[in-house]
């Protein structure tokens, strides 16, 4: 058997009475940085053989991982902070055992953008995580493109040398809206900064962020008519000229005054 198991993002009590239970019983557990994780490791007294498991060697180091548990081994998979795959090293390996028929399971623990969606404030009913945005300037554009009108709160992951050009390409794409960096969470200096996308941060970048943005909303093609073009479509649908007059002021957002001038005939 393979677990997932969820360790702390920050304040290392953060960890769940099960997580240290399967820590303590697999045979090994493999690690994104096995130095980093000898901290979570000694604080529980869990002394296990440790196996290197990131980015940079997923298939590689998934290979052996599935050849150790077709020899009967359990083991521990664990990322630096929070649950792995979800923007972390693993979903690679998901994958394989899948392919492999070889069980695994999950032990839930914490997760950084569902605590910040909290501490923000923004709508939690809906939202959308979108992790980290490409490097590349151009991949950025096309990727936002692609989520500006959703009508959620949108959650990304952003570097403390990222977070600067992250809000600006934000803001080039979707416009100024309210947004939340959120980071420290769980520690000592957790903070929640509430600002807008075209004012951006006030403080010096520091830290793992969690970027929250309002969502877009629902746009109405009828605003990409002329005035005169608006007012004909209500009154071809059946309204009065007064009627119709009143129905686009409130979608245009102006006074039915301003558009009487579109009613006469030249």
């Amino acid at each position: 058997m393979l677990y997932f198991v969820g360790t702390p993002i920050g304040n290392l009590k953060d960890i769940s009475l099960r997580a240290i239970s399967v820590l303590k019983e697999v045979d090994e557990i493999a690690c994104e940085d096995t130095r980093h994780s000898l901290g979570l490791l000694n604080a529980y007294e869990i002394k296990k053989p440790l196996f290197s498991y990131h980015k940079f060697n997923e298939k590689e180091a998934g290979e052996k991982l599935i050849e150790k548990l077709k020899n009967g081994k359990n083991i521990a998979l664990i990322t630096d902070a929070g649950m792995p795959v979800i923007s972390d090293p693993g979903n690679i390996l998901v994958n394989m055992l899948i392919e492999n028929g070889l069980e695994f399971t999950v032990i839930p623990g914490a997760c950084a953008f569902v605590s910040a969606l909290i501490l923000s404030g923004l709508d939690s009913s809906r939202f959308c995580f979108l992790g980290f945005m490409p490097q590349k300037s151009s991949e950025r554009k096309d990727f936002l493109e692609k989520y500006k009108n959703l009508d959620m709160t949108l959650i990304f992951y952003s570097a403390p040398h990222d977070i600067k050009k992250d809000i600006e390409s934000i803001y080039k794409v979707f416009g100024d809206r309210k947004a939340v960096a959120v980071k420290e969470i769980t520690k000592l200096h957790e903070s929640a900064e509430h600002f807008s996308l075209a004012n951006g941060l006030t403080k010096e970048p520091k830290g793992e962020y969690v970027l929250l943005v309002e969502g877009g909303k629902e746009q109405n093609l009828n605003l990409n008519l002329t005035e005169k073009e608006h007012i004909e479509l209500y009154i071809k649908q059946g309204h009065d000229k007064k009627e119709a007059l009143k129905l686009v002021a409130k979608e245009r957002g102006v006074s039915k005054s301003s558009l009487y001038k579109y009613t006469i005939e030249d």
